[in-house]
């Protein structure tokens, strides 16, 4: 019998909820209590333009410096390393990147022209975060070390040959070159990829320390007291990236994922000097419209006194130095 990972407090407590895979197929079927929600289709152009980034990222960094590519994939500079996150460059969000939610936009920087990759961090095996043909076209490439949580390994096999992969445990971590140091977290979420496969590897966030400067990359996570224990931990972020999208309706996603109020709360607990939006606009994974997310987050950082510098999104393909 396989042992399925679960969702765990600070105290190690488990964390039980009455979402399973039942209620996924009544929302999608819009049966029983998911009757009346409302799902609004993104428009079919959507007119954003993203930056020619290959003239704005540079080989290798001794600063810090964060490009947002698309969805949840970041690649994050310092130290002389290039850290590339859940890299997704497929059309679609599912299986072999051509089947499932259909990409809405064109990613920031093509894979083509990333820099050398020296590591890949992936949180979990959702398609819109371990998308193989990506992963596959990485490693051949550059042959980086692939670091995530218990199991992953197992679905990244025919990648063993071209690139190593770490797997690490809640509270695990890997030193990497130049200081840095990749600490793998707990968060609240899931995983699922094959029919009988729920939970049996296991997800995470990462805390990511490169000598004075520290990054959390949240993956996909509902809100909980995983974001304080990391805040108390590290004393703080000099930038976390946060996913705000995919929330709506909040009566299913609320155990999975951030609505954009509860990253807002989610940058007070890491206590970050600045956050950075992710997870939204790129593929339409749930019922909300398109403009939900930067609408609503624009609302919580009013609400919670949040200044614009503190907490932004970048265009596709625009980079930020921290």
């Amino acid at each position: 019998m396989l042992k399925r990972f679960q969702n765990t407090d600070g105290y190690g407590n488990i964390i039980k909820h009455e979402i399973g895979l039942l209620d996924l197929f009544r929302w999608r079927l819009r049966l029983g209590e998911y009757t009346n929600e409302k799902y609004n289709p993104w428009p079919k152009h959507i007119p954003e333009i993203s930056s020619p980034a290959v003239a704005n990222i540079p080989a290798q960094s001794q600063e810090l410096i964060i490009t947002f590519i698309n969805h949840s994939t970041f690649l994050i500079q310092a130290s002389g390393l290039n850290i590339i996150t859940d890299p997704v460059f497929s059309r679609c969000a599912g299986p072999f990147g051509s089947i499932g939610p259909k990409r809405a936009l064109p990613c920031g920087v093509e894979l083509k022209d990333l820099p050398k990759i020296d590591y890949i961090l992936l949180s979990h095996n959702h398609y819109d975060h371990m998308d193989i043909p990506s992963l596959r076209r990485i490693a051949q490439r550059d042959k980086p070390l692939i670091i995530t949580g218990i199991n992953n390994g197992f679905y990244l096999r025919n990648l063993k040959s071209i690139s190593p992969i770490i797997e690490l445990n809640w509270g695990g971590y890997y030193k990497a070159e130049n200081k840095a140091v990749v600490h793998y977290l707990r968060c609240k979420h899931w995983s699922h990829r094959l029919p009988f496969d729920r939970n049996w590897a296991l997800w995470g966030a990462f805390a990511i320390e490169f000598n004075d400067k520290k990054i959390y990359f949240a993956g996909d996570t509902a809100y909980h007291d995983h974001f304080k224990e990391a805040g108390q931990r590290f004393n703080g972020f000099d930038v976390s990236l946060l996913p705000i999208g995919a929330y709506r309706p909040r009566c299913f996603m609320r155990y999975f994922h951030n609505n954009p109020e509860e990253a807002v709360q989610a940058h007070l607990d890491l206590k970050s000097k600045l956050s950075i939006a992710m997870h939204f606009g790129t593929f339409q994974l749930t019922d909300e419209a398109y403009h939900e997310p930067l609408q609503d987050l624009k609302l919580a950082m009013t609400k919670y006194n949040i200044a614009e510098n503190a907490f932004i999104h970048l265009a596709h393909g625009r980079s930020h130095p921290i």
